[in-house]
């Protein structure tokens, strides 16, 4: 059919088609069912946990709270006052940011007990010390101290600590990619 006849035939068939029309009591009715089917899932969407968690374990609670340090002290030094050199200013900026990711990643190693959890962890830490040395040595600053970050809780007094150097391994060498 050619677009100039089209308009007309959909024209004269529009106007052998007739819809009722609807009246008060209808729309009334659609209103109600419309109502009907919104409104449960809005009144249970509010509707308060029968079952609420139980209180943290004191392990939970110390996880918590070092995750909470981390994060803050993260926040914190990535609020750097910028100098000019975007590449220092990304660098003061993102080292705080990796130096949390490894702070996280310590603290998993404390309080997780998913071993493949632990084992990203121990990879989240190698590589971010990594990446941490190797942008402050693209803008000519020294890497960083990489002393291992302790993974026990901060409980016992370090000098009370007995060390075993026979114990002691150096995984310096098998860490490197």
């Amino acid at each position: 059919m050619p677009p100039s006849q089209f308009r007309p035939a959909v024209a004269a068939r529009a106007g052998r088609c007739r819809w009722p029309r609807l009246g008060l009591g209808t729309a009334f009715l659609a209103a109600h069912i419309l109502i009907a089917f919104a409104l449960p899932p809005i009144v249970f969407a509010h509707e308060s946990n029968p079952n609420p968690p139980a209180a943290p374990s004191t392990e939970e609670s110390a996880f918590l709270q070092e995750n909470d340090a981390a994060m803050t002290r993260m926040m914190n030094d990535m609020a750097v006052k910028p100098t000019g050199d975007i590449d220092r200013d990304f660098v003061a900026m993102m080292s705080p940011h990796h130096q949390g990711a490894i702070d996280m990643a310590v603290i998993e190693l404390r309080y997780g007990k998913n071993e493949q959890l632990r084992r990203i962890a121990q990879e989240i830490i190698v590589d971010q010390m990594q990446e941490i040395a190797a942008m402050k040595l693209a803008i000519g600053e020294p890497a960083a101290d990489t002393t291992p970050a302790p993974t026990q809780p901060q409980s016992v007094p370090i000098a009370t600590v007995h060390h075993h150097p026979v114990m002691q391994m150096d995984m310096s060498t098998g860490m490197k990619k």
